[in-house]
């Protein structure tokens, strides 16, 4: 068993500070990525968002929260969503690191 890495949280602000656009670019990225999920992609996957790449807000910022188990399911996947990132600049942390994080959820738990 692999160990325990944080979520990742790619938040929609740019290295100085300004806010991503378009608004919807979480929402965006978290879709492209809805069929990379546990068990792979199912009939009607498309009309929901993967676990592993959840888009949200914390503190009045858009964000991405992509699990460390994207990862270790498809790496070009996982390398896709960081070089998103990187490409257009934006900020990237950790859970532990995120203020106002969401602890991470429990593994049997389940939003589908």
């Amino acid at each position: 068993m692999a160990a325990y890495t944080k979520e990742v949280f790619i938040q929609g602000l740019t290295a100085d500070g300004r806010t991503f656009r378009p608004s919807d670019w979480a929402e965006r990225l978290a879709g492209v990525m809805s069929s990379f999920r546990p068990g792979g992609p199912r009939p009607g996957s498309h009309l929901g968002y993967s676990p592993w790449c959840i888009p949200t807000s914390i503190g009045g910022v858009k964000c991405v929260v992509v699990h460390p188990d994207l990862r270790d399911y498809d790496a070009m996947a996982w390398d896709f969503v960081m070089n998103f990132a990187r490409d257009n600049g934006l900020q990237v942390t950790q859970a532990d690191a995120m203020p106002g994080a969401i602890p991470p959820a429990s593994p049997a738990g389940g939003n589908s």
